[in-house]
């Protein structure tokens, strides 16, 4: 407000328009800093303290429109501060996305990170010999690049990066900061992030087609009458990313992005729906949750991992599933053993290097104090071997999680009291092979293959091409024919016949006679059944192709699938060499599986 003897003259509407904005401020900034401190998991604790929040944002977003003059005046309001509210409004619809897994939000937040774009709301800030409003300016661009990535707004991310690049420079131009290489970083990252897809889709003109991996109303196969499946729900999925030097940006690695997106359906037009923003009328709430809940877990450390296990599996509703997937280093065992135990196999690493609080890292003591520690816990291991005379093998394991903590399939025994659905993207992902379902609920484990032939092209910092196949199965089965783009007309007409094997994958296993009962159990919810009828044929793909060769090439699951009524069946042996016909690479294909068909 105006300082001096012209405060007096400002009339008395004014003087508690101005007041009145100020309280708004305070409050929304407060209720926003306290979002930091609910916690990470469960689904009931924070929806109260968000709804308050976007009351605060609501009013003060309207408050500033409807007096914008009087705000300009007589307190002085910047563009920037405009655009700073309209950001917050933004990540609070992120983080809803977030807490909630409905893509809808996500539209909501791409339009306020929108409007500050086009309304130019940061572009006076340059101007300022601010460096912290400069960086408030970068993280917005930040923020809007993610919203954008999910939201596979590819042509909007590109001007963004662009946009941001040339910010960067300015601003470490002007300023004399320590913090240049970290946002260079940022450009790096999002630029790698882009390019990690190994195939392209072209239109006519040459321009790169953008394809949606989203569940739409088509894509999973419908159920046929007289098909008898279970009637689970996929309710809860926690995706976690732990691999080394796998690309990633804002602490979502590929394979985390590609799996996240293949646990939801297409976004829809929140504005119809809602009438204020992050809240619904009870009276038109949903009558079902249109995605499964999830946690994206980033370089998690176990004890996190398993809080957020035990938070899920408390929430579970009845005759739903919760959905475990790990894209993760593999971590062996040393030593051998007799036994066959739950922990004799080796797991996937998780994170060794911090401990995370309310979503804060707090980096460990320092690395002697951490080598004492492991010390001491060898020699605990070995004592505690020689009096119960267990194996070394155990010895060795259980030394190596003092210092690189890995998840085991025994670690998850406990949760298998209910519906469980684990796949695992792992060097070790055999591990969890060894599975033994103690408590009779429904359990699957679909597991990646542990190697790849050298002649296959490393994608790996990539993705890797088990969770392409089950994310975007056309675009695996492009990359391991050899073919880096293709254009949109036969893309669409592969994509037609690809549906049309998934219908015949559907009868497959549900007119299987062998088959185990958990797969079936699992088939009744459209996510499971389209990651299952993937999983087949991505199965099926790789024991046809002339270059994977050994038993480590190819995809496992536990229970075992019958092989010649499901991955091996020459019915779906012909269709996929069908399917190389119409790409021209049958050649690359094995011919003599269906002699007998």
């Amino acid at each position: 407000m105006s300082s001096g003897g012209a405060e007096d003259d400002i009339p008395q509407g004014e003087r508690k328009t101005v007041t009145d904005f100020c309280y708004l401020l305070d409050k929304s900034k407060q209720l926003f800093n306290g979002l930091r401190d609910l916690p990470q998991y469960g689904q009931k604790q924070w929806q109260s303290y968000f709804g308050r929040t976007f009351d605060v944002y609501t009013k003060l977003w309207k408050f500033q429109q409807q007096h914008r003059q009087v705000l300009d005046n007589r307190y002085g309001l910047k563009r920037w501060q405009i655009g700073e509210i309209a950001s917050k409004i933004g990540q609070l619809y992120y983080h809803y996305y977030l807490r909630t897994s409905e893509t809808s939000y996500l539209n909501e937040a791409f339009s306020f990170y929108s409007a500050i774009r086009q309304r130019s709301y940061y572009s006076q800030v340059n101007k300022e010999d601010r460096p912290e409003l400069v960086v408030k300016k970068l993280r917005y661009y930040a923020r809007f690049i993610v919203v954008c990535l999910l939201l596979n707004k590819m042509d909007v991310v590109k001007d963004l990066v662009k946009e941001l690049s040339d910010e960067i420079e300015d601003y470490t131009h002007r300023f004399n900061t320590e913090d240049q290489v970290e946002w260079n970083l940022v450009l790096q990252e999002v630029a790698a992030f882009i390019e990690a897809d190994p195939v392209m889709v072209l239109n006519d003109d040459n321009t790169i087609v953008i394809t949606s991996n989203r569940l739409a109303e088509t894509g999973a196969p419908l159920l046929e009458q007289g098909m008898i499946v279970g009637q689970l729900s996929l309710a809860d999925a926690l995706i976690i990313g732990n691999c080394n030097n796998q690309v990633k940006f804002s602490e979502l690695t590929v394979d985390m992005f590609r799996m996240l997106q293949a646990l939801e359906r297409e976004p829809m037009n929140l504005a119809s729906q809602m009438n204020k923003p992050g809240m619904q009328e009870s009276a038109d709430k949903p009558t079902r949750r249109e995605n499964p809940h999830k946690y994206l877990l980033y370089k998690p450390t176990f004890s996190q991992l398993y809080t957020f296990l035990a938070a899920s599996f408390k929430e579970l509703p009845a005759n739903s599933v919760l959905l475990i997937y790990l894209s993760a280093t593999g971590v062996f065992p040393t030593g051998r053993s007799d036994s066959e135990g739950p922990y004799d196999f080796g797991g996937v690493l998780t994170n060794s290097n911090r401990d995370i609080i309310n979503g804060d890292a707090i980096h460990k003591r320092n690395q002697s104090h951490k080598e004492m520690h492991c010390a001491m816990a060898r020699r605990r291991c070995e004592q505690s071997r020689l009096k119960s005379k267990i194996s070394e093998r155990y010895t060795a394991i259980h030394c190596d999680c003092c210092c690189f903590p890995s998840l085991h399939p025994g670690d998850l025994y406990p949760f298998t009291r209910k519906p469980l659905f684990i796949i695992v993207d792992s060097s070790n992902s055999v591990a969890y092979k060894n599975f033994t379902n103690l408590f009779g609920q429904p359990l699957v484990c679909l597991l990646s293959p542990t190697a790849y032939p050298k002649a296959l092209q490393d994608q790996s910092q990539r993705g890797s091409l088990f969770t392409l196949f089950l994310n975007n199965p056309l675009m695996a089965f492009l990359f391991v024919s050899g073919l880096s783009s293709m254009r949109r007309g036969l893309w669409e007409k592969c994509q037609e016949y690809l549906r049309k094997i998934n219908r015949d994958i559907a009868q497959l296993l549900t007119h299987s006679r062998s088959i185990d009962q958990a797969f079936l159990q699992f088939f009744g919810d459209e996510f499971l059944r389209l990651l299952l009828t993937r999983f087949i044929f991505c199965s099926a793909t790789m024991r046809m192709h002339k270059i994977f060769r050994e038993t480590r090439n190819y995809p496992e699951s536990y229970p075992q699938l019958p092989r010649d009524e499901t991955v091996e069946n020459p019915h779906l042996q012909k269709h996929i060499l069908e399917l190389a016909s119409i790409l021209d690479v049958r050649n690359v294909f094995l011919e003599n599986t269906i002699d007998d068909y």
